[in-house]
């Protein structure tokens, strides 16, 4: 059994989530205590060493980002819950780490489920919560580094190391700008939302890349871009304005 507590301020969306779990998840979860708040949550989680914790990012007093401060290491999967969809939600996809929205449908939380078993023995959790509180600690809302799901499980790395990335059926393939190559387990579109960045622009159906490392426009024959590697990629005609507004705006 999967065993889990769920950390909350709110009565309602404590009940909600343990309601979802034992309806649905009977056979396979237990969840072994509710807490209104950080503090309890900390005791609770020392007491029954849960392999889940659902946390509440917004919680008077401390919010959901303090637990972690109490743990030299965690030994735990961390699955958020949040009403917004605000700039904590972005370090925490770009930590890798999963959430759900409230109010939670039961087809979120299969999925967050789903995730956690088929990647319970890959996961790094202590670099992932690592890199989400830097990024958290950050003086402006930019992200230096992402976490990226490979079939290993995850690659951390800096943004500006990233040259561009390439569609390949279901999968993406990362090239960075020291030749490294990373296959992950992910479309395109998904990276592409993950890397929303100044830095990175989708000049093709099957090219996102990092404008910093353009050298060439060739805008007279077949269109496309020279990168600083000597790759030449195609620009779609209909994203065609739209790449030359950026990279002349320097977006």
């Amino acid at each position: 059994m999967i065993r889990t507590i769920i950390i909350d301020d709110e009565q309602n969306g404590r009940e909600l989530l343990s309601k979802l779990l034992v309806r649905y998840f009977d056979n396979k979860i237990v969840v072994l205590d509710t807490c209104d708040s950080v503090k309890k949550g900390v005791n609770a989680i020392n007491k029954h060493n849960p392999d889940i914790v659902f946390l509440d990012i917004q919680m008077p007093n401390e919010n959901g980002f303090e637990l972690f401060k109490y743990f030299d290491k965690i030994n735990f999967e961390v699955i958020f819950t949040t009403a917004h969809k605000d700039y904590a939600i972005d370090a925490v996809r770009h930590s890798a780490l999963d959430y759900l929205l409230k109010p939670i449908s039961y087809i979120d939380l299969m999925s967050s489920i789903k995730r956690f078993e088929n990647n319970r023995d890959a996961f790094k959790r202590q670099e992932r919560i690592s890199l989400l509180l830097e990024s958290l600690s950050s003086d402006n809302i930019s992200f230096n580094k992402v976490a990226l799901p490979t079939n290993r499980g995850y690659e951390l790395q800096k943004l500006g190391n990233i040259l561009y990335c390439e569609a390949d059926s279901n999968y993406c393939k990362i090239i960075c700008i020291d030749g490294k190559e990373l296959l992950l387990s992910k479309t395109l579109k998904y990276v592409e939302e993950l890397l929303a960045n100044e830095l990175f622009f989708r000049i093709h159906k099957s090219y996102l890349v990092n404008l910093n490392y353009i050298t060439k426009f060739d805008k007279i024959d077949d269109l496309k871009i020279t990168l600083t590697n000597g790759a030449q990629l195609p620009v779609s005609v209909r994203k065609k304005e739209q790449f030359l507004n950026a990279i002349l705006n320097n977006k």
